[in-house]
């Protein structure tokens, strides 16, 4: 299969909000393909490109401290909200081999300075006995989840994200449960994967979370940064069904180079 018809299989998902496959140089903004052609600014100066692609021959090469980010009026359709949202965040990703300097932020609407937390996808978030997994972090609240410091309420699979070579993660939400799956295929985890959550989704409303990629705010400044290769990352606003995930995983994966 080409890289064109991998890109393809991405867009034709229904539900599809906006697919970015990172083809840019650095120092441009990366737009998106899609019903919503939203267009990514860099955060901290420019993230340069790497030529091992999955979209195409380049992946947005990602440096501790840097990110992406889009300003939440500038993007409505990825303000997913309320007690009947669903989403999905598929990130095709190669998490960088260095040392992990605490959980890692994909791509969501989390702000956790200002307590406007709605969906982010994580890398080893390291709460309830984690650590390298990746994560689904849902919240109906905003804030930590009542009786912890934190918000404690995130699906997290059971395998540990091998370094240095090419993942698809995809993070679901369909109103009820928040999943997880690991190249295709549901990284299951007792008590944690599918993890149970009904409560749906915050509304931050107009002054709520921007969406960002490859941190969050938190603490007052960004952080939770994300560092390695990011060669294509996608926005529905439905949750795939497992049939589906394993049918774009098998038709992006394997791709030849150009």
């Amino acid at each position: 299969m080409s890289m064109y018809e991998a890109a393809n299989a991405v867009r034709n998902a229904d539900g599809l909000i906006s697919f970015w496959d990172f083809q840019e140089q650095g120092g441009q903004s990366r737009k998106a393909q899609g019903p919503y052609a939203y267009e990514l600014a860099e955060g901290a100066g420019a993230v340069e490109r790497a030529e091992d692609g999955i979209f195409g021959p380049y992946a947005a090469d990602v440096k501790h401290g840097q990110w992406f980010s889009l300003p939440r009026a500038e993007c409505p359709a990825l303000d997913i909200h309320g007690p009947a949202a669903q989403v999905t965040i598929a990130a095709w990703l190669k998490w960088a081999d260095v040392e992990s300097k605490g959980c890692q932020a994909v791509a969501g609407i989390w702000n956790e300075s200002r307590r406007k937390r709605q969906y982010c996808l994580f890398l080893d978030l390291r709460i309830w006995q984690s650590k390298g997994q990746a994560c689904g972090h849902v919240s109906s609240v905003g804030g930590p989840t009542p009786g912890f410091p934190y918000c404690m309420t995130s699906a997290i699979g059971n395998t540990p994200l091998s370094k240095a070579e090419w993942h698809f993660v995809a993070f679901t939400y369909d109103g009820s449960h928040a999943k997880i799956y690991l190249d295709g295929s549901l990284d299951a985890r007792e008590h944690y994967n599918p993890f149970e959550y009904p409560e749906g989704l915050y509304d931050g409303g107009a002054e709520g979370a921007d969406f960002t990629v490859g941190a969050v705010d938190r603490s007052g400044e960004m952080g939770n940064f994300y560092t390695g290769l990011l060669g294509g990352l996608a926005v529905y606003s439905r949750a795939l069904t497992a049939e589906e995930i394993a049918e774009l995983h098998a038709r992006t994966t394997s791709v030849p180079s150009v």
